[in-house]
């Protein structure tokens, strides 16, 4: 913790000020007492004296009064909160080499299976859109609130060569910032087009880009993408290039690798190929972008790190100024003080 205002601190010291003022004021009550004639006549008529109680509603005021002047100075903690994000991209490998079965029953029905999962462990209001790549990147959903869209999306991914993952950063990109003019060809060096998904875009009536400026790696709080792949970069975006524009936009970037490290040879439509899982590049990803990167070997180990992002991205620790609670202790405490004093002494303090 820390104080916004840290001078406030200061005024602590009126604290031992406050408990010596109430000692000698309970001193001089007994001074008080000692003028009565007969002090065993004053006893026996009094009865049995209050004991602790006396000074439980002083020491509640005094709790009180430090609550205040903590959050006069305006601490700030790092508290739990609710997550802000509000959209989430899946990209979602769909090359050939996701019909290796080391992930049984295979990488991509796996990984299906997962993303299911996960949608379900998401709180409805969040929007999540879906990217599936292979030698190319594509819009299988834009960012909606409906499971049930999102569900069908998955179930239709169809296989294709190749692994761009660089496209899969850049469309999922453009799909969170479409009014930022983020150009796929022009990354390629003028080859294709950018895609353009048959739905309006999110913001579509933006008809000219912003002028963009940089901000810090992680900041942007309110989407984030989740990357899943089982290969290499074959073809497309270098990754990281894609990787850094991410970063530029303040967005994270969460890396997925399935399947083995070293990798199995499959065939793919009369092609034989060595598939590996490039770690190296998908930690970079995700170092670059502020984010973090997780190995999935098996079907169980995948379900596991989605249902860690699930956690992840729906809560988040943030610095905040927790004056407010202080201040709400301290009224709290004062009213159980004054409370106490008038129920056993019938005045306040």
């Amino acid at each position: 913790m820390h104080f916004l205002w840290p001078n406030q601190l200061w005024m602590l010291l009126a604290l031992p000020l406050v408990v010596l003022l109430y000692i000698w004021l309970q001193r001089r009550r007994k001074k008080l007492a000692v003028r009565y004639a007969s002090l065993s006549i004053v006893k026996e008529a009094m009865g049995r004296g209050p004991g602790w109680r006396r000074h439980l509603p002083p020491a509640l005021f005094l709790l009180s009064l430090a609550a205040m002047l903590l959050a006069s100075a305006r601490p700030v903690a790092t508290i739990t909160l609710p997550s802000t994000q509000q959209t989430i991209i899946l990209a979602m490998d769909v090359s050939g080499s996701m019909r290796a079965t080391d992930v049984q029953p295979n990488r991509l029905v796996a990984a299906q299976a997962a993303a299911k999962a996960f949608l379900e462990e998401l709180p409805r209001d969040v929007k999540v859109g879906i990217v599936a790549f292979a030698g190319a990147a594509q819009v299988a959903q834009l960012p909606t609130v409906n499971r049930e869209d999102l569900v069908t999306a998955i179930d239709r991914f169809q296989m294709q060569r190749g692994t761009a993952t660089g496209n899969a950063i850049v469309i999922s990109l453009d799909t969170l910032f479409p009014g930022q003019g983020i150009e796929l060809a022009a990354m390629q060096g003028g080859g294709g087009g950018r895609f353009r998904p048959q739905a309006a875009p999110i913001d579509a009536e933006k008809k000219e880009a912003k002028p963009f400026t940089p901000v810090p790696p992680g900041s942007y709080s309110s989407a984030a993408i989740i990357m899943l792949t089982d290969g290499q970069r074959t073809t497309g975006v270098d990754p990281l290039d894609a990787a850094k524009m991410a970063a530029d936009r303040g967005v994270k970037v969460y890396t997925v690798g399935i399947g083995t490290v070293d990798g199995e040879t499959i065939g793919f439509e009369g092609w034989s190929m060595r598939v590996r899982l490039d770690e190296a590049t998908l930690k970079q990803i995700a170092n670059k972008s502020a984010a973090e990167y997780f190995y999935a070997g098996t079907a169980q180990d995948l379900k596991k790190v989605y249902e860690h992002l699930s956690t992840r991205l729906t809560v988040e620790k943030k610095e905040t100024e927790v004056a407010g609670l202080l201040a709400l202790l301290a009224a709290a405490l004062a009213l159980a003080a004054a409370g106490l004093s008038v129920w056993w002494f019938n005045r306040i303090l």
